[in-house]
């Protein structure tokens, strides 16, 4: 099956199998099965049961493909699905998205495969997010909705951001490594406040009778106004307080935006709780970077708690719910398993985060037993939605 950008966004019926029919199923598949993997090699690493090689080296390896892999994989799949919601017109399937996936997929086979030349590695790598933007920048500029075009901007800072990284590893000017990953963070945060704001209150409301959710406009232009200096400042004037103070602003700011959106009978509901946990989980984060440039505590709890606390509770949460929703299926019905894939990812994002802060000796300890959980949580999702993402829909519509 194939479609071209600019055909009708009517999409004709699957066959069988179904992966290629719509952004989320393969990068959603992607995104499940790399963090199984990345999670499972990085802890193989760290305890030095497989020797090291490749590209980066063993923390920057990390870094970039939690990032620049897991979540980008997401972030895709997110975009290249929604974007056709939004706007009405079409986007890539078929051959297209085989392309956009397969290029993901080389990247990542790349940066771990000793001996390649790293000008051929930079440049397959840093190919993925601006050919997704590409693929995308018809619907997100001449759709109805001018924020959307936000998007295209993001995606020119997350290329900037790996930039930075490929340039520090080549040796072209050091001390840029950092600043690429937290520009990346910060980029990346964009995105989730951007769709949390859309789908988290419009969720609460249709899944909890007689939920009311608070959105301020005052509350959703801080968001972006603060989120966007708080990343300046980072890029310019790294781990320090200006952005330190920035940070704190953009966590209360966010503290009121979900407290908005907040009801009771969230709890009820598996598939929404996680989004709001996800979404505290943030401003969590967002609060401990800000206390972190002021040399209160260090900066790589504040990044876990952004980084598996934040990202991973909702970009899990988002998966599960949109994979639902897009085969035609009951979206609340997430079965047995992937609520206890809710909890696990919780506790292993406070074993990663408040572990190392209180019990620093025990620093290895912490950090297998938060792998070991953040493995199981995605092993759960991969077991469970495989099927479910290869397959066409339940109520045979396409996509």
């Amino acid at each position: 099956m194939s479609l071209q950008i600019g055909e009708p966004p009517v999409m004709r019926r699957t066959g069988k199998f179904a992966l290629f029919a719509l952004g989320f199923r393969p990068f959603f598949l992607a995104a499940g099965i790399s963090a199984l993997v990345l999670l499972g090699l990085w802890l193989a690493l760290w305890q030095g049961v497989v020797p090291a090689g490749g590209y980066f080296t063993l923390v920057e390896w990390h870094a970039h493909e939690m990032l620049f892999g897991y979540t980008a994989a997401v972030i895709a799949g997110f975009l290249l699905t929604a974007v056709k919601n939004w706007t009405g017109m079409a986007v890539p399937v078929g051959r297209l998205l085989v392309i956009i996936s397969m290029i993901w997929l080389l990247a990542r086979l790349m940066v771990v495969t000793p001996g390649l030349p790293g000008v051929v590695v930079a440049l397959v790598d840093m190919l993925f997010i601006p050919l997704v933007g590409w693929s995308l920048w018809r619907p997100l500029w001449y759709g109805q909705n001018r924020v959307n075009r936000m998007f295209l901007l993001i995606f020119a800072g997350m290329t900037l951001a790996n930039l930075l990284v490929h340039l520090d590893v080549a040796g072209v000017a050091k001390g840029l490594w950092p600043r690429g990953v937290y520009l990346m963070v910060d980029m990346v945060l964009l995105v989730l406040l951007l769709v949390a704001g859309r789908v988290v209150p419009f969720f609460t409301e249709k899944a909890v009778m007689g939920a009311r959710a608070r959105v301020r406009p005052w509350v959703e232009k801080a968001t972006f106004v603060t989120m966007v200096l708080a990343a300046v400042a980072e890029l310019f004037l790294p781990h320090g307080a200006v952005a330190g103070a920035l940070l704190l602003v953009a966590a209360l700011v966010q503290g009121i935006r979900l407290a908005g959106w907040y009801h009771p009978g969230i709890w009820r509901i598996p598939i929404l709780w996680v989004l709001h946990v996800g979404y505290a989980w943030l401003v969590l984060g967002l609060a401990l970077r800000g206390l972190a440039g002021f040399g209160l505590l260090p900066y790589a709890v504040a990044l876990h708690a952004i980084t598996v606390g934040g990202i991973g509770v909702l970009t899990l949460g988002m998966m599960s719910r949109v994979a639902l929703g897009h085969t035609g299926r009951n979206i609340n019905d997430t079965g047995p398993l992937i609520p206890v894939a809710f909890v696990l990812l919780n506790i292993g994002a406070l074993v990663r985060v408040f572990g190392p802060l209180f019990m620093v000796e025990k620093f290895n300890l912490w950090i297998n037993i938060a792998g070991g959980l953040w493995m199981l949580a995605f092993m759960a999702f991969v077991l469970v939605y495989t099927p479910i993402l290869v397959r066409p829909r339940i109520d045979g519509r396409p996509g």
